[in-house]
């Protein structure tokens, strides 16, 4: 019998909820959240927060992950190093035209294997077939796609992957307030709960009306309290 997420946390739901919430949805360190959280008179360790984030953050993005409709079968895709343990890593994101996130990998190599893992991935998992994938002039999308006989779907050339670009700013800035990722293991997991999340609460609020953010605030509100519920996983 499946046990909810929540068993055997001795700090109440809403609490970790909460303090859930405050990492993913605000660009806070760990303890940052400590401190706010002792404000309201809740006293609890920036490790056991750590580990929340760690383990039911990703049970949360999971959560959304299944409840979202498909995307857009415009894809842009992108990469951008940074380093972990003074080794060089590269984080390998996809995103639709609408800003989206659809996945992030992180991989040791920016070669063709490591543009068909990310390839592979989002057509076994986005459950769409694209009708165009925008990119960079790397030449290790033109080969992995020409293996997937996609190539005719390739879109390279002036600003067209800006999108891809301008979506690496959240997660630059959550690396800066994390102090660097500590292994490639835990940078993948993080990643993953953190696109899923941003995802929810991404209004693009500069291109809707007052009215509609507050409708689609409301939704994101209330798309959160259903994944968060204290259900079975």
């Amino acid at each position: 019998m499946k046990t909810s997420i929540y068993t055997r946390h001795r700090f109440h739901p809403d609490i970790i909820r909460r303090a859930v919430w405050m990492y993913f949805r605000f660009n806070l360190s760990f303890r940052d959240i400590e401190g706010l959280l002792v404000e309201r008179g809740i006293d609890v360790s920036y490790e056991t927060i750590r580990r929340w984030v760690d383990k039911i953050g990703s049970a949360y993005a999971k959560r959304i992950r299944s409840r979202y409709v498909s995307p857009s079968p415009v894809w842009h895709l992108d990469e951008v190093y940074t380093k972990i343990n003074g080794e060089m890593v590269y984080l390998w994101r996809a995103v639709d035209d609408e800003g989206t996130v659809l996945d992030v990998v992180v991989q040791k190599r920016r070669n063709t294997e490591a543009a068909l893992r990310l390839l592979r991935k989002l057509l076994k998992n986005q459950g769409i077939k694209p009708t165009r994938i925008v990119t960079d002039r790397l030449g290790s999308y033109r080969a992995a796609l020409k293996l997937l006989r996609m190539q005719h779907l390739q879109d390279v050339g002036g600003r067209k992957n800006n999108r891809a670009e301008c979506s690496h700013v959240p997660i630059r800035r959550r690396e800066r307030k994390s102090q660097k990722f500590r292994s490639v293991r835990n940078a993948q997991k993080l990643l993953s709960a953190h696109s899923q999340i941003y995802n929810l609460f991404n209004y693009r609020r500069h291109l809707i009306s007052r009215k509609t953010l507050r409708k689609f605030r409301d939704q994101a509100n209330l798309e959160w309290e259903l994944a968060t519920a204290s259900m079975c996983p």
